[in-house]
């Protein structure tokens, strides 16, 4: 396990009630309510959190890696998450898909973005080797 030497910053965020209950960060720029998913709730999911955090973060990552190879990220550029939810043998488990979109990068400079964001981004780094991931450039 790589321990972090210089912490950049700490997101602090209280929840209560689970996936029927409210999430408020310590800065208040945070503050929603949660459901579960596929229900009628008003609230978000933890999985729909995940989805917006690590595509964020990949964008990110995909901003250095471009900066690295000598190219720039297109405007446009876009990842569409999708977490799913599921069991197996009675046991939760949640699995990834990023499908990354880099409009005018010619595709295999755009595939060596994604992989170099993949091997950089501190989402893909905690989720390596524990859940099923697949990353596609559309």
């Amino acid at each position: 396990m790589t321990r972090i030497d210089n912490v950049l910053y700490t997101g602090k965020v209280h929840t209560t009630g689970g996936r029927e209950g409210a999430a408020r960060s310590s800065d208040g720029r945070l503050d929603i309510k949660l459901s579960t998913p596929g229900s009628t709730g008003a609230g978000t999911n933890p999985e729909q959190l995940l989805g917006a955090g690590w595509s964020a973060c990949f964008i990110g990552a995909m901003g250095i890696a471009a900066r690295g190879l000598s190219v720039s990220l297109p405007a446009e550029t876009s990842v569409d998450a999708e977490i799913d939810l599921g069991t197996t043998d009675n046991a939760y488990f949640i699995q990834a898909r990023l499908n990354v979109s880099l409009p005018g990068l010619p595709r295999d400079v755009a595939q060596q973005v994604v992989d170099r964001a993949h091997q950089t981004c501190p989402y893909s780094k905690a989720t390596r080797g524990n859940i099923d991931v697949t990353i596609t450039l559309v």
